[in-house]
């Protein structure tokens, strides 16, 4: 009980972080990104409703799926059976491994189309907006999603059976919506209208590349507990968006 107590310390801390790095990614440099400044509301007015945004409704999901997570006997935020080695380096190893594998393909499946390869926000931007994503998307379609869709399938409905059959389906579903969830942004990114003009091979770089990141992070979500999944979306973030977007 005691390391579940930490567990909820620190993941308020995570919440605080999200607020704050909410906040200063509005009053920082976006590139080809949101255009803030045309927004109908002074920055200071969209960095408060960002910052309660992350707050009330990322804080409070997060919340029920760090309960229900442990309801599924996944591994606390800071569970006294992980080690550091597992909660942080091999988080990272693999993080960095995926960036690698994300610029590969970005590569290879560019040269399939005239767009170019995908666009990435300017430093400092980059490293808040990996921090956030990390920390932010981790807590949306992992801790919160998957917890939430397995306890109610797997221990309500069917009665604590076939847990790991349906974590793996709900994680799959949970790595689509992922991917598709990705694509306003890149249609607003490429400046195209609709959804009609991404290619076949831009449309299968993002659920590949968002699709492999899922799966990773869920699975050692489950392993490492959420911490590790934040740290693999962190690391990938920082070879993709900050020094392969510098580079």
């Amino acid at each position: 009980m005691k390391n579940f107590s930490l567990s909820i310390e620190i993941y308020i801390g995570l919440i605080i972080t999200l607020a704050i790095l909410a906040v200063i990614n509005v009053f920082l440099p976006q590139g080809v990104l949101l255009p803030i400044q045309e927004l109908p509301v002074s920055k200071s007015v969209f960095a408060l409703v960002n910052a309660g945004l992350m707050l009330i409704l990322y804080g409070g999901l997060g919340f029920i799926g760090l309960k229900l997570s442990k309801k599924l006997l996944f591994p606390d935020l800071w569970d006294l059976k992980i080690s550091n080695k597992q909660r942080f380096l091999i988080p990272a190893l693999i993080g960095i491994g995926i960036g690698l594998f994300f610029i590969l393909i970005d590569v290879i499946l560019s040269q399939f189309h005239t767009l170019g390869m995908f666009p990435h926000p300017p430093f400092p931007t980059s490293l808040v907006a990996s921090a956030s994503a990390g920390i932010g998307e981790e807590i949306i379609f992992r801790l919160f999603f998957i917890s939430f869709w397995v306890w109610l399938i797997s221990y309500i409905i069917l009665k604590k059976r076939w847990q790991n059959q349906i974590f793996w389906i709900i994680t799959i579903f949970s790595a689509l919506i992922f991917a598709l969830g990705h694509i306003p942004s890149v249609i607003l990114l490429l400046g195209l209208k609709t959804a009609n003009e991404i290619p076949i091979a831009l449309l299968v770089e993002i659920i590949l590349l968002n699709g492999v990141l899922s799966i990773f992070t869920a699975y050692y979500f489950r392993k490492f507990g959420f911490l590790a999944a934040v740290g693999i979306h962190f690391w990938a973030d920082v070879i993709w968006h900050i020094i392969w977007g510098v580079v």
